[in-house]
């Protein structure tokens, strides 16, 4: 019997990810920032073709198993796609391809009842950037490299787990599991680190990797409301809090409600450490339902982007079903 499995990551620049002298072609329009994937991957060439995401990882892989239940043959199929960049000048537009550098697939590697399989693909991006050197010219015209790293284990039994091992710092990586549903996301993009460092040997295809920092994907009700809080009526706060540094504490006043736009988010109560929260959730609505003041503290566990704006803007019916979804045996973010 054929046992196969797939895990899949699209990478993408949200609004709001670029950082310094970079981010003004993309507000001019010379580039882009991208919409967000959707939550159901569907078909992932129609999303090339229309410009959807900048790469993809898509692993996919099998084992036979044996009618004693031992597994007999494994490897691997799938592999990178590469989208591309377009350039608009005016009138004038150009497309710049990515480059795509070779799938890193490590042998299968056997275990008790399972085999796992590890996958890095991606590249250089679509358009060259500027980035010092030291030594002549100072100056060198070369595109970073992009890359996710995707593990995925099948077992004998038919279950199979996936996971997101590693990762550049840029830009925003989504995974979606073998039913094509989002299950995860990366929790932070960090473009000046990514823009400086990713070159050359601090990369899978020299001898570095950088671990990725992964969360849970949002609820739909997160993902209405933050649509409803970014182009309301009325224009969010957005600011930047440093990790360890406090953005709401128990007890104080409070109603407005913030949004994780890139990061990572705990929530503290009574001194314990309850949950941590990344990119898309909503967290603060217990105040402005209640007595107007924070049940919980929310500290930054990375450096975070939070956009912030006040509660009464939202249909009450919504926060309060939203609350219900934090409780989790009264563990609530507030």
């Amino acid at each position: 019997m054929r046992h196969e499995g797939s895990v899949t990551s699209l990478s993408w620049i949200p609004s709001e990810a670029v950082a310094g002298g970079t981010r003004l072609a993309f507000d001019a329009g010379f580039t882009h920032y991208d919409e967000p994937p959707p939550g159901d991957l569907g078909d992932i060439e129609r999303l090339r073709a229309t410009d959807r995401f900048r790469f993809a990882n898509v692993l996919r892989a099998w084992i036979d198993v044996g009618d004693s239940g031992q597994i007999t043959g494994s490897g691997y199929s799938g592999g990178g796609l590469m989208g591309s960049t377009m350039v608009k000048l005016g009138a004038l537009r150009h497309r710049f391809l990515a480059i795509k550098l070779p799938d890193l697939q490590a042998d299968p590697q056997p275990g008790g009842g399972w085999v796992r399989f590890v996958q890095t693909t991606g590249g250089r991006t679509g358009l060259p950037a500027p980035r010092r050197v030291r030594r002549r010219p100072y100056v060198q015209w070369q595109a970073p490299l992009v890359w996710t790293t995707l593990s995925l284990t099948l077992h004998a039994d038919g279950r199979a787990e996936y996971a997101l091992t590693a990762a550049s710092r840029f830009p925003r990586h989504w995974v979606y599991g073998a039913d094509g549903q989002l299950s995860h996301k990366s929790g932070l993009t960090d473009f000046r680190d990514w823009y400086r460092k990713s070159f050359g040997r601090h990369s899978p295809w020299g001898d570095e990797d950088s671990p990725a920092l992964v969360t849970a994907v949002e609820t739909e009700l997160e993902r209405s409301l933050s649509v409803q809080l970014m182009q309301g009526m009325a224009k969010p706060i957005v600011r930047r809090v440093k990790a360890g540094e406090v953005l709401a504490r128990q007890g104080d006043p409070g109603t407005d409600v913030y949004l994780v736009l890139d990061g990572v988010l705990r929530v503290d109560r009574d001194g314990q450490r309850l949950a941590e929260y990344g990119p898309g959730a909503m967290l603060g609505e217990r105040a402005h339902l209640e007595e107007g003041a924070r049940t919980s503290t929310l500290v930054a566990v990375t450096a975070c982007r939070v956009a912030s704006a006040a509660a009464s803007q939202f249909d009450r019916s919504a926060l309060l079903e939203l609350s219900r979804g934090h409780r989790r045996e009264d563990i609530d973010p507030g």
